[in-house]
């Protein structure tokens, strides 16, 4: 009986942690916005301490913009290249490239190309948006972590205000063109993508380790907007592509979480790398879902959206995926988990083209 009592109190403390987590997050954050927006430009932005309850206390890192150089004095590349990395340019490039998987696989032939690039084109700009959205909502936990302290404004190269600015004007802009030029469901679904990603993933990531499988929606449903945009409607197919990416996304980030669990950590994120020291539940969890993909990436065959030979494909690069996360699982080594992030990265490009090349 006792220790029912204890284990009920246990999880009465975690549930009001989590609410308590929560909470703090959103006062966080609106305190913020309404203090960029106050700020006149310029204006540094001082550390502050923040207490989470008695459990977690971050400190948030310094923000300088006094001595920040104007955009004029930056040099072009330097530019170019801080926007590439605030609109996350290699996550955007594979929004892009899903969404016209999704929209070429459900069109009637011949493809009309025109209607492709405006889908791709306003979906990559809401895309782009939401990442921007994203650095500025997490700027302060950026910059606890190695890999992410770079970026240009934790790194104070840009100010916060103008990541919002442009953040929210690339989302607006994405969802009112798809669906000015394309229709309201496909908009519909960038609107969604973009909301689930800013609103739910980005404060659950400091609550619960269910952020993850939150996270890959929004960046499953790329596809489906190409798809409502060829057809008016989301047809088997595109949610046959919509689990691909789904499944596809959770091995790799549990390689990813691992292998910067302590990063993850320093800034307070929930991932269930976060005290797997073996990597035992990583590894084991990618293996599974592996599994289930190797499964699932066959049914776009199936359904008839594309031709017999895909099979062989899909075979050959999903039995590889397995293989590789089992040797994760086998020795849960640093290196086998980079080779694990490494095999999705080229996994999908190639599932992707032969979906292309095989199509019914």
């Amino acid at each position: 009986m006792d220790d029912l009592e204890q284990q009920s109190g246990r999880y009465r403390d975690r549930a009001c942690r989590s609410r308590r987590d929560h909470a703090i997050f959103w006062n966080e954050h609106f305190r913020d916005l309404l203090a960029d927006l106050a700020k006149p430009a310029g204006q540094n932005i001082g550390d502050r301490n923040r207490t989470e309850g008695s459990c977690v206390r971050v400190k948030a890192a310094t923000i300088e913009t006094g001595n920040m150089a104007t955009d004029s004095e930056l040099p072009r590349s330097r530019f170019i290249a801080d926007f590439a990395e605030l609109v996350k340019a290699r996550l955007t490039l594979l929004v892009l490239l899903t969404t016209a998987v999704g929209f070429y696989l459900a069109a009637e032939n011949p493809t009309n190309y025109a209607a492709l690039f405006h889908t791709v084109f306003g979906t990559a700009a809401a895309a782009a948006g939401a990442a921007a959205l994203n650095q500025w909502w997490e700027r302060r936990l950026d910059a606890l972590m190695h890999r992410t302290r770079m970026r240009p404004v934790p790194a104070g190269r840009m100010r916060p205000i103008e990541a919002l600015v442009l953040g929210s004007a690339l989302s607006i802009f994405g969802v009112g063109y798809v669906a000015f030029v394309c229709n309201a469901l496909s908009a519909t679904l960038a609107a969604i993508t973009i909301i689930i990603y800013i609103f739910a993933y980005t404060p659950l990531k400091r609550v619960s380790t269910f952020n993850t499988a939150l996270g890959a929606v929004p960046g499953a449903l790329p596809p489906m907007i190409g798809g409502a945009a060829a057809r008016g409607t989301i047809d088997a197919g595109a949610s046959s592509l919509f689990a691909i990416l789904f499944f596809w996304q959770l091995p790799h980030f549990f390689a990813i979480a691992w292998m910067y669990r302590d990063d993850y950590a320093r800034a307070g994120f929930r991932m269930i790398s976060g005290d797997d020291r073996s990597g035992e539940r990583s590894a084991s969890q990618s293996v599974f879902f592996c599994i289930l993909l190797f499964v699932i990436a066959g049914l776009p065959a199936f359904l008839g959206v594309v031709t017999a030979a895909y099979l062989l494909v899909e075979l050959a690069l999903g039995g590889a995926f397995v293989a590789v996360a089992m040797r994760f699982l086998r020795t849960r080594s640093p290196t086998d988990a980079r080779l694990l992030f490494i095999t999705s990265i080229v996994y999908l490009p190639l599932l992707l083209l032969a979906l292309v090349l095989t199509k019914s």
